[in-house]
């Protein structure tokens, strides 16, 4: 017994120590964006992974820079990327709840036909559509930040509604016929009843789009008008000096301040993702 139980604390030791290094090899990425963010340009080719001290060290100066480079103002590309990515997420989780469960309720040819193309579109390549896209959205003036959701929801939909199927199949179909003899109709069963009950899985949907739209760089770059409307992924790709020289200390600088709100938004949600993706995917 004693053997067993020695055995089993060496193998959890073992995956704990595995489990670590995995962490740190993630990690290490993102830790040296930030080191290099607080170094003069010359030395983040020449001394990459060097702590910036010394003359290396060059404060917030790659920060001040970053935000004030050009002729474009930073502040204007944090509003876009904030606007495009609450709209699109928005958009997303009414539209897909809505379709997952009729797709769940009705559980017609037609809706498993939709069902499987919805899945079926998260397997497509970006790359095979986006010139297409880029003209559709021309033709339909969906080239706005207040209309570029619009698209998003169509690349977003596949995982949601995969997502959303899947829970709305483990909810008893007695709770709805309950609500029904209370008089309730479609609308207010789906608001009142349905929707609280997604709660879960909407909160581990929403992250992973906010993650998803707020990092995307090639969509609005096809799409938008990047003279007018850039979002901070587009922002970062335009500081260039003259002949195309990069100025790598700032745009470390503005790379780390993109994905800081996204890390500590992930660090806050996390437990949010795994209670949705097993109410979602395993009770499906």
């Amino acid at each position: 017994m004693n053997g067993t139980l020695s055995k089993q604390r060496r193998g959890k030791t073992v995956l704990s120590v595995l489990m670590a290094v995995v962490c740190i090899i993630y990690v290490m990425p993102v830790f040296t964006v930030l080191l290099n963010s607080f170094k003069r340009n010359t030395f983040v080719k020449t001394d990459t992974f060097a702590l910036p001290t010394g003359e290396m060290w060059a404060g917030f100066s790659n920060f001040t820079k970053g935000m004030t480079f050009g002729n474009y103002p930073f502040v204007n590309s944090v509003f876009y990327s904030v606007v495009i990515t609450i709209l699109s997420t928005a958009l997303i989780l009414i539209g897909t709840t809505m379709a997952a469960w009729y797709i769940a309720r009705v559980d017609s040819k037609f809706c498993r036909v939709l069902y499987y193309l919805c899945v079926f579109s998260m397997v497509v390549p970006f790359q095979m559509v986006m010139f297409t896209l880029s003209k559709t959205a021309d033709s339909l003036r969906l080239n706005t930040p207040l209309t570029i959701p619009i698209v998003y929801l169509g690349f977003g939909a596949g995982l949601a509604i995969f997502m959303f199927v899947g829970f709305v199949k483990s909810i008893p179909l007695e709770i709805e016929e309950a609500a029904a003899m209370d008089g309730c109709g479609p609308v207010r069963i789906f608001f009142n009843v349905v929707l609280p009950m997604l709660q879960s899985t909407m909160i581990s949907v929403a992250i992973l789009e906010i993650m998803w739209v707020w990092n995307d760089y090639l969509l609005p770059a096809l799409v938008l008008d990047i003279n007018e409307y850039r979002t901070i992924p587009i922002h970062i790709q335009y500081l260039k000096g003259s002949y195309g020289t990069v100025d790598l200390g700032a745009t470390m600088a503005l790379i780390f301040m993109s994905i800081l709100p996204v890390i500590i938004f992930y660090l806050t949600c996390q437990k949010y993702i795994i209670e949705g993706v097993a109410a979602g995917a395993v009770k499906g």
